[in-house]
């Protein structure tokens, strides 16, 4: 071989760029460190989906609407993202941290940022004490169509997988 590349150095290569592209994306089975994350209504948000999500997050969704009723910590009559907010991250815990269950058509996002501000306090995805979730629930009305989705983890074998094949290939290649 005229390139002066050892198959034995292809091939710590390819180990190598494995084992940083799954550290670079979370996977490899754990060891790294988890993140808070809530769920929001995103700012861009139009009023009227936020409501309608709003309404059917603290009815049929089920979930705790009751700290953000008249009297309670985090009532605030004139910010809507904020009631949202917290009733979106309520679901969110009660149904398991995942992507699926903070949308809400699109007006919801995960934030490591949080949202807690002066008597009321917000729940994170590390204190909740949920595993993961997989009921068939939807994540409020007009969410995406869950029954073509993969977990995260599935995911980033995936990604990791096919980072494996594309190497081998171009190892193929150069040899």
């Amino acid at each position: 071989m005229g390139s002066g590349i050892f198959a034995g150095d292809l091939v710590f290569l390819l180990f190598a760029l494995i084992s940083i592209a799954a550290a670079a994306q979370g996977g490899g089975g754990g060891g790294g460190a988890a993140r808070e994350l809530w769920c929001v209504a995103k700012n861009n948000a139009e009023d009227a989906a936020l409501q309608s999500a709003l309404d059917w997050t603290c009815g049929p969704g089920g979930a705790d609407c009751g700290p953000i009723q008249n009297g309670g910590p985090c009532y605030d009559g004139s910010d809507l993202q904020r009631t949202a907010s917290y009733a979106f991250n309520d679901y969110y815990l009660k149904h398991g941290p995942s992507d699926e269950n903070c949308n809400f058509a699109n007006t919801a996002a995960l934030t490591s940022l949080n949202p807690s501000h002066h008597k009321c306090k917000f729940p994170s995805s590390l204190s909740s004490g949920k595993g993961n979730y997989s009921g068939a629930e939807g994540a409020g009305p007009g969410s995406a169509n869950m029954s073509g989705s993969v977990s995260g983890s599935i995911a980033r074998y995936f990604d990791v997988s096919s980072l494996a094949i594309h190497l081998l290939f171009a190892i193929a290649l150069i040899l």
